[in-house]
C-alpha cells in the first residue's frame, strides 16, 4: 500500500510519520508514504505555484500545469494507476466504512490544496474522488490527509497492541455501527466518582450487556442517525429495542 501525497508543506509529515503507535505502520512498510512538493514541478526562479482567480476574488488559486505534470509522474512511476484523492469540503465526508474501503486498497495519490483552491480544470481531468472531513473549512489539506494516513495505519495488522482494540471503535460494524461505551481504570473512585459496579463484578455477560446498553443510550441522545440506520439494517435486537424504548 502506497499514498503518494502531495503538499507544498511536505515538512509537516515528518513528525506525524513517526511519532505515536501507527508510526509502526509507516516505520515498517505496511503503508508507504511518499512526500512530493509540486513547486517542483513549477517554471522559473521563483518555482510558482498559484496565481489570481480570473473574474476577480480574495485569495491566490493553485494553478494546473505544476499540479498535473506532478500528479501524472506519481502515477506513471507507479503500476497500480492509483486513484487521485482531493481532500475538499465539496467531497463526500470521511467514514468508518470509507476508512475500511482505503486501509484494504493499493493506495492513492492524495492531493493537499492550499489558498482559495485548485483550478478546476486540474480537478476535472484528475482528480477520481473527493473527501471532506466535516463542514467547516481549513488551512490546506494537509491535516485531513494526516486524518486519512491515520485512520489507515491503524486498521493495518499488528500496529495497535491489542489486535481487536479498533473492532471496538465507534461506527465499527462490529458494534453495529454505534458510538463506543463509556470506559473507566483506576481508582475506583476519584473525586467521589465511583466506577459503574457491574464494571467490577466479573460477570461477563452483564458487562456486556451494561456496555451495550450505554452504546444504545449515547447513540440515541447524540447520534440517532446511527440508531436508525441500525434499525433499517436489522442489526438491533428485541432487548436493544427494549432499552431505548426505555430511555
Amino acid at each position: 500500500m502506497q499514498f503518494d501525497v502531495v503538499t507544498l508543506f511536505p515538512e509537516l509529515f515528518v513528525p506525524f510519520l513517526t511519532t505515536g503507535i501507527t508510526r509502526r505502520a509507516f516505520e515498517s512498510g505496511q503503508v508507504k508514504v511518499k512526500l512530493t512538493n509540486p513547486r517542483d514541478f513549477a517554471e522559473g526562479n521563483y518555482r510558482r505555484v498559484d496565481d489570481r482567480p480570473f473574474g476577480g476574488g480574495p485569495g491566490m488559486v493553485m494553478m494546473a500545469q505544476p499540479l498535473s505534470q506532478c500528479v501524472t509522474r506519481l502515477r506513471a512511476e507507479r503500476a497500480d494507476n492509483p486513484p487521485v484523492v482531493l481532500f475538499s469540503p465539496t467531497g463526500q465526508p470521511l467514514t468508518h466504512a470509507m476508512v475500511t474501503r482505503w486501509a484494504n486498497s493499493q493506495g492513492a495519490v492524495l492531493l493537499c490544496g492550499r489558498y482559495e483552491g485548485l483550478d478546476q480544470r486540474f480537478i476535472d481531468a484528475h482528480v477520481t474522488e473527493q473527501i471532506s472531513l466535516g463542514d467547516f473549512v481549513l488551512s490546506g489539506g494537509e491535516i485531513a490527509a494526516m486524518a486519512l494516513l491515520d485512520a489507515v495505519a491503524r486498521l493495518q495488522p499488528g500496529v495497535l497492541s491489542d489486535a481487536d482494540s479498533h473492532a471496538q471503535d465507534s461506527f465499527n460494524p462490529a458494534l453495529d455501527g454505534l458510538l463506543d461505551c463509556p470506559h473507566y481504570t483506576r481508582p475506583e473512585v476519584w473525586q467521589g466518582r465511583a466506577v459503574p459496579e457491574v464494571l467490577l463484578s466479573g460477570h461477563h455477560l452483564h458487562i456486556e450487556r451494561w456496555r451495550r446498553d450505554q452504546r444504545l443510550a449515547l447513540t440515541a441522545r447524540l447520534r440517532p442517525d446511527l440508531i436508525r440506520l441500525a434499525r433499517q439494517t436489522a442489526r438491533l435486537t428485541a432487548q436493544d429495542e427494549l432499552v431505548l424504548a426505555g430511555l
